[in-house]
């Protein structure tokens, strides 16, 4: 994976932490998405931390 394009998504319920890829010529602003969470063990919303 490409490490300028890679970001790092942080549970708001748990520390868990997931990294993914940004395309950065066409998204602008912070990632929001709604993931599952193995440790509280149901959907929730990751936003963009620091890497």
């Amino acid at each position: 994976m490409s490490q300028d394009r890679l970001i790092k998504l942080k549970s708001t319920k748990s520390p868990h932490v997931i990294f993914t890829r940004k395309n950065k010529k066409a998204v602008q602003r912070k990632i929001e998405l709604k993931k599952f969470d193995p440790i509280v063990r149901e959907n929730v919303l990751f936003k963009e931390a620091k890497k």
